[in-house]
């Protein structure tokens, strides 16, 4: 009977949200390589995503708002990922490595 009453609760999926955005935020700045930061990114687009949909199933009027909000992000962390596979590929080409600190003559 618990878990019905965690499931029918909005600070649960919040907190879930806000869990998910802190594991993005520090693993953007642990990581050291552009893959694991291109991974932290994408999990601070599924805690916005988390959020949208809580906010729609409990308190929007209209339930398809939180729906299309998420399907927009969805769409932007697809073309987010592709992006910037194909940027970390072309790095490697150049470079011989992923690794954040050894792409330091790229800036300027």
């Amino acid at each position: 009977m618990v878990l019905l009453n965690l499931y029918n609760c909005l600070q649960t999926y919040l907190v879930l949200g806000a869990l998910l955005f802190g594991f993005g935020v520090y693993g953007l700045i642990v990581r050291r390589t552009i893959i694991g930061m291109l991974i932290s990114s994408e999990f601070i687009l599924a805690a916005a995503s988390t959020n949208f949909m809580a906010f729609n199933r409990f308190l929007a009027p209209d339930p398809t708002i939180g729906q299309i909000f998420t399907l927009f992000i969805m769409a932007i962390a697809a073309a987010e990922a592709s992006i910037a596979i194909s940027i970390v590929i072309a790095v490697y080409r150049n470079y011989k490595s992923i690794d954040v600190e050894d792409l330091g003559d790229l800036q300027g």
